[in-house]
């Protein structure tokens, strides 16, 4: 699948110098860039003229990811948990975005980041992301439940 490589530059020209690096890794980078009037101006040319998937991250509102979906991105990163830390709920965003993109039929993915607890991820499976990006500690989290832990005591006693 798709692994993003991020540009660190802030200005168009360096975008598209530091993507066409990037692209040469492998076939299934997905170059990163920052939402931004440059990174948006990026995507489109990366997505139209190097045929590339872009990954446009740092969104913090709907209306980022609309701009983001109508300048070709493959994938958008809202940072939920940076969201959750000004006040606003991270989760209302992400489902913002999804009634947006399914209004117009937008094939770009909603990628969730900045994750930080399980709740995170199964609301965002709820509300219909595409992906979820977590820590590992957040992701061993997933598979633990004390009724599993007490059954599974059960079972080797038994």
């Amino acid at each position: 699948g798709p692994v993003s490589a991020e540009v660190t530059a802030t200005e168009y020209s360096e975008m598209m110098q530091q993507a066409k690096v990037l692209a040469k890794i492998a076939d299934n980078v997905c170059i990163k860039v920052p939402l931004t009037l440059d990174g948006l101006k990026a995507c489109k040319t990366i997505r139209t003229e190097m045929n590339r998937l872009v990954n446009v991250t740092l969104c913090f509102s709907a209306n980022q990811a609309l701009l983001a979906a109508k300048a070709g991105a493959s994938f958008i990163s809202p940072f939920v948990g940076r969201v959750d830390d000004i006040g606003i709920d991270g989760m209302e965003l992400i489902q913002e975005i999804r009634q947006i993109y399914d209004n117009y039929d937008f094939q770009t993915e909603i990628l969730v980041a900045s994750v930080r607890t399980v709740n995170h991820v199964k609301q965002a499976a709820l509300i219909g992301a595409d992906v979820v990006t977590a820590p590992p500690a957040t992701l061993k989290a997933l598979v633990k439940h004390p009724l599993t832990d007490k059954g599974l005591e059960q079972f080797l006693a038994d």
